[in-house]
């Protein structure tokens, strides 16, 4: 048997990933970014369903999901952090799921 999926990308263009199990803190996991395997230690727990950032987000840029913009980050959210509404702000027509 394979390597349980724990994560998932849901678009190329997508700036986080999703969590398809309770992801505690400290662990490490592997990611399919871009048809490359990427490993991100996590710097918070994640709940299942919830998002953590694949790299580096800078205040105020694009959180994206989907490949489209669910919000904007509300402070420097680091690669491996939590993506949440503690730290993405809404944008009009849409919001941070």
């Amino acid at each position: 048997m394979g390597n349980k999926i724990r994560v998932i990308v849901l678009n190329e263009k997508d700036n986080v990933a999703t969590a398809l199990e309770r992801l505690s803190v400290g662990s490490t996991v592997s990611v399919e970014v871009r048809g490359l395997v990427e490993k991100i230690k996590l710097i918070s727990d994640i709940p299942m369903g919830h998002k953590f950032a694949l790299w580096d987000i800078e205040e105020g840029a694009a959180v994206i999901k989907y490949g489209e913009p669910i919000g904007r980050s509300a402070a420097k959210i680091s690669r491996g952090e939590h993506v949440h509404v503690h730290n993405v702000a809404s944008q009009p027509g849409g919001g941070a799921r």
